[in-house]
């Protein structure tokens, strides 16, 4: 009975985590909300929150509370549940172009050469930054709404493979593909 117990206790618990990997934060937007309620207007205040793992994984979280610093803390536990890998080169840029929508808000980024930088605006920065992408380029077309680009960005982000991943996809070899 007790193993049972035991083996229940350890599939519960988080992975444990090396000193090497830190978890970043940094917070994109607070809004103050109102919902109408019979007494009146209830004025609550919601966090978008870009959290990233150091390798490169990234996850946006948003959260709403009474109060600013309880927003953002349910921001960073809902961005840690949505951790996503992205595949990043040596250089730190990304394996090809690609394009990433949400709602009105187009986006699309692409590999850029070692030592240009991360050049993009608002959210698609934070969220490219915190991921660990070091070298790229991105465009935001269409609507600026904060939260909608980063959804988008992490929308292309979720699209991106890896030469192996092709290699698979297409049933042959990796040096094969070199030669195409």
């Amino acid at each position: 009975m007790t193993k049972i117990i035991k083996k229940k206790n350890q599939r519960n618990q988080p992975p444990k985590r090396t000193l090497k990997e830190k978890i970043y934060h940094q917070v994109v937007q607070i809004k103050r909300v109102s919902k109408v309620v019979k007494g009146g207007k209830k004025l609550s205040f919601r966090a978008v929150v870009v959290v990233g793992l150091t390798p490169s994984f990234v996850g946006i979280g948003i959260g709403k509370a009474d109060d600013v610093t309880n927003a953002i803390n349910k921001a960073i536990a809902k961005g840690k549940r949505n951790l996503i890998n992205i595949p990043v080169t040596k250089t730190k840029t990304i394996t090809h172009t690609v394009q990433g929508i949400c709602g009105a808000c187009n986006v699309i980024i692409k590999p850029s050469p070692l030592g240009s930088g991360v050049i993009a605006g608002s959210s698609i920065r934070t969220v490219l930054e915190v991921g660990g992408v070091r070298n790229v380029l991105a465009k935001q077309i269409g609507s600026n709404n904060l939260l909608n680009s980063a959804r988008a960005t992490i929308n292309a982000l979720n699209k991106l493979k890896t030469i192996s991943q092709v290699a698979k996809d297409r049933d042959i070899a990796v040096d094969l593909l070199y030669k195409n």
